[in-house]
């Protein structure tokens, strides 16, 4: 089980907003819910904003021209007005004055406009601001259903959210959040369980076979017969071994690894090398290795069993005569990498998406031969590279052979 998390789960509801935002800022830009939900109460307000300037701008004007209005003024002949020095006769003094209602109206009208535009646009960003803020405080039980859901994916099945607040869609949401953890918990366990029994109950009857046949093969007085078919039986039996060794290997390790530690990639071919040399020897296989330092975060067993298994594929599943296989190892984009090339048949790619299934072999003589193993390897290594957060990916070589590549990350 996972250490227990620094941060308790008795979170308030009144996290902050931010909280419920992906923490990873090299991310390109996304529209987040909450910059979205922030733009449409942003939207709606300056939309409203905009009519009520549009409807206050008809109503002042109208009340603009009812306020001006004045009576009809007649002025005789020979009568002259002097408006600012200037005198005026009868049509022009009306002139003049319509002119002077409609700039001074004009004015005002522009004045109104500007000064409303400028209120709206601070209260634009007050209400923005506001919103951004509302926002967050609403969507921050998300925050904690997806950090919840996180520390879930790390193999922490203990985690709960607990949301307290009132009785809404997020609360009910976040209630059968929880129900779902506690059942998968169940579920979990009792895969646990079951290994370990399973470990105990398929291996102690297989070692008390092969105790029995090694004692009666050491027999000085066992006939050939006798001793050809407790050979037979002891290479039955290590099948068999081998079998529930990876069944057992794959079920536990199909879960995401929450103890890591640094382990060099390159210690970890460098062994995986040393235990595979005399069966490349025996068959004609010739090794190479170019093992640069690669220091990941993960469990140095595991990671010796995916270079040890992709080795032995790849010595096993080689050509007669004049096969080799490459193994380097070296740190890209900030990961580990593992590539083992090797001679061999041709394999379709069509093939390949195949390879890492259970107890699958590609087609062909050399890969259905009954002492090339039990048909886990492939899948044991996917299972371990996905629970150390890594990818594999498998690609056929012009000449023959495969080249497979692990990618695990480095903390």
């Amino acid at each position: 089980m996972a250490a227990s998390d620094p941060h308790p789960d008795s979170d308030s509801g009144a996290d902050s907003g931010a909280d419920y935002e992906p923490h990873s800022s090299l991310l390109p830009f996304r529209p987040t819910l909450r910059i979205r939900l922030t733009m449409f109460y942003g939207g709606m307000f300056l939309l409203a904003g905009l009519i009520l300037v549009l409807v206050m701008y008809v109503w002042v004007d109208q009340a603009f021209n009812l306020a001006t209005q004045v009576p009809k003024i007649t002025v005789g002949s020979g009568v002259t007005a002097e408006v600012g020095g200037i005198p005026l006769t009868g049509d022009q003094f009306d002139a003049y004055i319509t002119a002077y209602q409609q700039q001074h109206t004009s004015a005002a009208l522009h004045t109104l406009v500007l000064k409303s535009t400028s209120a709206l646009i601070a209260l634009l960003i007050l209400a923005v601001a506001f919103g951004y803020a509302m926002a967050g405080r609403v969507l921050s039980p998300l925050g904690r259903i997806t950090r919840t859901a996180r520390q879930v994916v790390s193999s922490d099945m203990h985690r709960r959210i607990k949301l307290d607040g009132p009785d809404d869609e997020l609360k009910e949401l976040a209630d059968t959040f929880d129900e779902m953890l506690e059942r998968l918990d169940r579920s979990f366990e009792s895969q646990r369980k079951f290994v370990a029994n399973a470990s105990h109950e398929l291996r102690t009857p297989l070692a008390i076979n092969r105790t029995v046949l090694e004692v009666q093969l050491a027999d000085p007085a066992a006939s050939e017969e006798l001793q050809q078919l407790g050979k037979t039986l002891l290479a039955t039996n290590k099948r068999s071994e081998q079998l529930v060794e990876g069944l057992l290997l794959l079920a536990r390790s199909e879960n995401e690894l929450t103890d890591r530690r640094p382990v060099d990639l390159a210690e970890v071919a460098r062994q995986a090398l040393e235990q595979t040399r005399a069966e490349a020897n025996a068959q004609g296989v010739r090794l190479t290795s170019v093992l640069e330092p690669a220091v990941v975060a993960g469990n140095g067993v595991l990671l010796e069993r995916i270079a040890l298994n992709l080795i032995q594929n790849a010595v096993r599943y080689n050509q007669p005569e004049d096969g080799w296989v490459e193994v380097s190892v070296g740190m890209v984009d900030g990961a580990g990498e593992l590539v083992v090339s090797n001679t061999g048949p041709m394999v379709p790619g069509y093939e390949l998406e195949h390879i890492f299934e259970p107890f699958r072999r590609v087609k062909g003589k050399e890969r259905t031969r009954s002492d090339q193993g039990v048909g886990l390897g492939l899948s044991i290594v996917r299972s371990v590279t996905r629970a150390h957060g890594g990818v594999i990916e498998a690609s056929p070589r012009p000449e023959g052979g495969l080249t497979m590549r692990v990618r695990i990350p480095a903390g």
